[in-house]
């Protein structure tokens, strides 16, 4: 991080703020004086607060056509009461990243996990899967973000795919330049045991649904705060993929024992409660034939990055990061006997 981006995106943040809030509250703005918050600081994005807004300069290399086609997305009126919807930004770069704009939104308190928003995230998803993709596309290709709103190919609305795969393969190739590490060996195996489609080099296999991408409960946010309904943020990874992988990560956590089986049925029933069409809607009906492939590559890329940060900072894994790690050696013996070398 930067101390000019902070200093630029507080301004953008501040902008973008007064001219809502002067039509709201003529007193003025109350976080004038006491500077900008950053709240978030990593390489994929940079998220400073000013009052009741929030501006995050996206990450270096972000595909702007993709971009403006999420944005475009996230502001139309399907996703109200779904996703947090966009602010105009007062300036729409900073550094050579683009910037966008947001409401605050009232995060998830880690401190109280009896208290997380499962139900919610599963009602979410719900909702965003089972939007109208033509709608959608029309409305990108209305905002120019993409030429054409069918692709010839197959008819496919011209929404950007959703990134949740491309993102584990960056979290394996990460893996992969922090140098030998002895815990990469089964993370390696398993990851080798995916499909072409979960390691993002090729297409996944329909139907499709838009999709969040990077489902955990970070990207949950009470607006307004603090005790405003449960809304979706971050659009990074917001496209037309498989709707199993946003609940792959639940999913993978609860199959490693990460999350309590209460936690899972409860996000899994509301899912279905709402129609999610990600697995079978029967409260009986086995969901894990759709999601095991999504539920694996999520495994891999919590696994790959565990050990890329302990790689990096020189110590062995701690218990939480080898339980993800053991889960990737479960997942490669398991892909191992059933392999048709392994019957023969």
């Amino acid at each position: 991080m930067t101390a000019s981006v902070v200093r630029a995106l507080g301004r953008v943040a501040r902008d973008t703020a007064h001219p809502a809030l002067r039509a709201a509250d003529p007193a003025g703005c109350r976080a004038c004086g006491r500077g900008s918050t950053v709240l978030a600081d990593r390489p994929d994005g940079i998220v400073v607060r000013h009052g009741e807004v929030v501006a995050k300069a996206h990450a270096d290399g972000t595909d702007r056509a993709g971009h403006r086609a999420r944005l475009a997305v996230a502001a139309h009126p399907l996703l109200a009461g779904v996703l947090l919807p966009p602010l105009p930004a007062a300036t729409a770069e900073v550094g050579g990243r683009p910037v966008t704009a947001w409401p605050y939104g009232a995060p998830v308190d880690p401190a109280d996990p009896d208290a997380a928003p499962w139900e919610q995230a599963g009602t979410l998803l719900a909702r965003l899967h089972t939007l109208p993709l033509a709608a959608l596309s029309e409305a990108v290709a209305g905002a120019g973000a993409v030429a054409g709103a069918l692709v010839a190919a197959g008819g496919r609305p011209g929404l950007p795919d959703m990134r949740g795969p491309a993102k584990a393969a960056r979290a394996v190739a990460r893996m992969r330049a922090a140098g030998p590490h002895p815990a990469a060996l089964p993370v390696q195996r398993a990851w080798q045991c995916l499909p072409a489609w979960a390691r993002g080099e090729a297409r996944a296999p329909g139907p499709y649904a838009l999709c969040h991408g990077d489902l955990h409960l970070g990207q949950l946010v009470r607006h307004p705060a603090p005790d405003g309904p449960w809304l979706l943020i971050d659009i990074d990874d917001l496209g037309l993929g498989d709707p199993a992988w946003d609940l792959a990560r639940p999913a993978a956590w609860y199959a490693a024992g990460l999350l309590p089986p209460e936690a899972w049925l409860r996000f899994l029933g509301a899912y279905r409660s709402a129609h999610g069409p990600a697995v079978p809607a029967g409260p009986d009906a086995d969901p894990w034939p759709r999601l095991d492939i999504a539920a694996r590559a999520l495994t891999v890329q919590t696994a790959a990055l565990a050990v890329a940060k302990s790689a990096a900072e020189g110590r062995d894994p701690d218990d939480v990061e080898q339980l993800m790690i053991d889960a990737c050696a479960r997942i490669a013996a398991v892909a191992t006997e059933l392999s048709p070398e392994a019957s023969s």
